[in-house]
């Protein structure tokens, strides 16, 4: 007896008509079920198991029985026929799946190295920043190791990653900010391929809008980050939020009459926000345009193995990040010395004296704005004062380059010998 169904049914479930494309053939209510003939193009395998081979549009499987023909460039590779003893070889693991989990982990490796195995650096390179009383400006990486041991020896690990929670806070709070004002506004958050000066205009305003909103929690994140472990009290990781409301609206902890108010603070930080984003956009297109030309030359020189292809499709883009970052924060560190003196003026900070590694500093300038900060550094410091702490920059993206660099080569040995 045969099983009851409907006309339509076509192996992957009913969808209650017909298939008349040309491309399969006859169309399917022109065969009855359970006839003699060729069973046709829609006897597949169930979709999204791993291992299986899933039909794509207009492939058809092999009837029972009679062996499949040898695979050509044009289609995928043939199945083998089942052995004669009954032994059913084991699939390997699918190039999808398999590059699916390198996409991510790759994506996970750089992300970990951005945010946490540099967030040292980032803190030295701070607390340099700020540090008017420095006679050593650490501009090699030799010094910046240095004194990160010192550092490291007399406060233990935590004034090397003191901070961090409050840094991931404020990434969160610019990304919620923007996601509720690209809601409640026509400013959009993309910028499509046919863009125009408008729409260029209108997402620029939207990312300084965000700048403005973030600005406070910024400040307090700051604070956390140069503040000495010496005399820092145990906060809590939301005392970032608690302290960035205090200071938007002007409650909380008493600061001293240099204290800043917000909105001197405004145009400094949008100014610094706003070029970082624009330099990191231009630098990351000219990388890849450069990156998938090199890539197309490649392809049309020699044939692409798989695992040159999965290479192709993830690394193009973390070369294309790191690379733009690394050009918007060597361009516009003098900038950001600036901006970071400015909004740790007046807050009673404490910081560690990075000369010497053992005491600790109180943060004492009285600069009137941005201009008169820059003025004061070039005739104080010198030139070379905008540079405090660069150091910390070469170590942070030669270990986010290093990085990178392995995990390319793990992954080249995964697909390597998965193939």
């Amino acid at each position: 007896m045969h099983p009851r169904r409907p006309d339509g049914f076509d192996g992957l479930g009913y969808r209650g008509g017909v298939r008349d494309d040309p491309a399969f053939g006859v169309p399917f209510h022109a065969r009855p079920f359970g006839s003699g003939s060729d069973p046709g193009p829609w006897v597949t395998t169930p979709p999204d198991i791993p291992g299986s081979r899933n039909l794509h549009w207009g492939e058809k499987s092999p009837a029972y029985g009679v062996p499949s023909a040898p695979a050509t460039l044009e289609g995928p590779a043939a199945e083998e026929p089942f052995p004669a003893g009954g032994d059913v070889p084991r699939p390997g693991p699918s190039s999808e799946q398999l590059n699916r989990f390198a996409g991510f982990g790759i994506g996970l490796a750089s992300l970990f190295t951005e945010n946490v195995l540099a967030h040292p650096c980032i803190v030295i390179r701070r607390q340099c920043q700020v540090n008017y009383h420095g006679r050593h400006y650490h501009l090699t990486p030799f010094t910046v190791i240095n004194i990160m041991y010192s550092f490291n020896k007399t406060q233990g690990p935590r004034a090397l990653w003191k901070g961090m929670g409050s840094t991931f806070i404020v990434q969160g709070v610019t990304l919620g900010a923007e996601g509720i004002i690209s809601e409640f506004t026509p400013l959009p958050r993309e910028v499509s391929h046919k863009w125009n000066p408008k729409l260029i205009g209108e997402h620029l305003l939207l990312k300084c809008l965000t700048y403005v909103v973030a600005m406070p929690f910024y400040s307090a994140s700051l604070i956390e980050t140069v503040q000495s472990e010496i005399i820092r009290d145990n906060t809590g990781i939301l005392e970032c939020i608690k302290e960035g409301i205090g200071r938007a609206i002007g409650l909380g902890v008493p600061h001293s009459k240099r204290l800043l108010p917000l909105l001197s603070l405004i145009f400094p930080t949008v100014l610094h926000g706003a070029l970082h984003y624009i330099i990191s956009s231009i630098i990351q297109k000219i990388v890849l345009l450069l990156l998938k030309r090199k890539t197309c030359d490649g392809h049309l020189a020699e044939s692409t193995s798989p695992m040159q292809s999965m290479l192709d499709a993830y690394f193009p883009e973390l070369i294309a990040n790191f690379a733009a970052s690394l050009c918007s924060d060597v361009i516009l560190y003098p900038l950001e010395t600036v901006l970071h003196r400015l909004h740790v003026q007046g807050t009673r900070t404490i910081i560690d004296n990075t000369d010497l590694g053992y005491e600790v500093l109180p943060i004492n300038t009285q600069y009137e704005g941005m201009r008169d900060c820059i003025n004061t550094i070039k005739q104080e410091e010198g030139v070379l004062g905008f540079y405090k702490g660069f150091g910390a920059v070469i170590i942070q993206y030669t270990l986010h380059a290093a990085i990178l660099q392995i995990t390319k080569v793990i992954y080249s040995t995964l697909l390597q010998n998965s193939i």
